[in-house]
């Protein structure tokens, strides 16, 4: 399996795997991205990373992750945001290529961790990472803050 990073180039290709992404998470309605979006905080501000898993040249996977920091461990992290592998493509390695991946980058960078979210109602998924040894934090609920309210809470 070849991996490669994304580039400015790219942007089109990831906002279509975000999209096919959002519609297997029953979310298409709340994609606002677009691909200047994407160049944007992608490439010009460097807030995130995207690797893509190729079968005989053609993108068919994606993972977009960025880091994050734990004070407790006192060093930066992975968050993995996406993971995303076209249906055709599913069973065949590409996913677990992809977590390879991310962990051989988190050792080398140094970081403590490589963590990620999973819906609740996405069983496959959820097999799939518990397969892995990934470990659920059934003591940990996210929040978030975001659109009308963020824009009303920092005023």
């Amino acid at each position: 399996m070849e991996i490669r990073y994304a580039d400015k180039k790219d942007a089109g290709l990831i906002l279509e795997f975000i999209k096919e992404l959002a519609e297997y998470e029953k979310m298409s309605s709340e994609v606002v991205a677009t691909e200047e979006l994407l160049t944007e905080w992608i490439f010009e501000k460097k807030k995130a990373e995207v690797i893509f898993a190729l079968e005989d040249g053609k993108e068919v996977g994606f993972a977009l992750f960025f880091h994050n920091f734990s004070t407790f461990l006192g060093r930066a992290g992975i968050y993995l945001e996406d993971l995303f592998v076209k249906p055709d493509y599913r069973g065949k390695g590409y996913g677990k290529g992809l977590l390879k991946k991310l962990a051989e980058i988190a050792k080398e960078r140094g970081c403590g961790r490589l963590e990620w979210s999973c819906l609740d109602w996405n069983k496959p998924s959820i097999d799939f990472y518990l397969s892995l040894g990934a470990k659920p934090m059934d003591e940990w609920t996210v929040y978030r803050i975001a659109g009308k309210t963020l824009d009303e809470f920092s005023e």
